[in-house]
């Protein structure tokens, strides 16, 4: 299976799982180096009490510095302030800003206890790969099933990821969508 056949399944604090959703923050800062290619599927999963897969997003780019240097790239945008920021990339050497767009909100969120329904299914404390058979098997009979599986395929092509990160960066910096910085919160319901 080649890297644009599986999404990145990400574990997401509610709030900013909601932030994504309502295009307030596009972009999702982790502690560590994130390899993942332009036009990858993230499905988020919110925490609890939420506890379940809420939305999609597309990565258009990953952008991998020091903290500080993804701080100064996104902090005019970003949902946490300095302070929280820095406590939360302490001790990381390195840190990863994935930039989202074309961001879905399901339309009924698919619960914990329906996708361990369907196979073994743990939340990942951070991220973890998916390929679609899993997917489909978490999701199946669930009434969003087909808006899930219809948001993980098909995957924009690396070329049409880079234009879309390019109109992105190309954006007002007043505006919403324009390179605000999400948080993840490490922590698996």
């Amino acid at each position: 299976m080649n890297e644009h056949e599986r999404s990145l399944l990400m574990s997401l604090h509610p709030r900013y799982a909601t932030a994504i959703l309502d295009g307030n923050k596009s972009v999702e800062l982790r502690r560590q180096r994130v390899a993942v290619p332009p036009g990858t599927t993230v499905i988020l999963y919110a925490t609890s009490p939420v506890m379940a897969l809420v939305g999609t997003a597309t990565v258009t780019a990953v952008q991998v510095g020091t903290p500080s240097e993804i701080w100064k790239s996104h902090k005019r945008h970003g949902a946490i302030s300095r302070r929280d920021y820095l406590a939360y990339m302490e001790g990381a050497e390195q840190a990863s800003a994935l930039l989202l767009d074309a961001v879905r909100r399901f339309s009924d969120p698919v619960p914990l206890a329906h996708l361990r329904a369907g196979g073994p299914f743990h939340p990942p404390q951070s991220y973890r790969y998916v390929d679609p058979d899993t997917l489909r098997g978490w999701v199946q009979g669930h009434p969003t099933a087909e808006e899930v599986l219809r948001g993980v395929s098909p995957r924009q092509t690396a070329g049409e990821a880079r234009r879309t990160a390019e109109k992105q960066t190309q954006r007002d910096t007043s505006s919403p969508l324009g390179g605000s910085m999400v948080l993840a919160q490490h922590v698996a319901a």
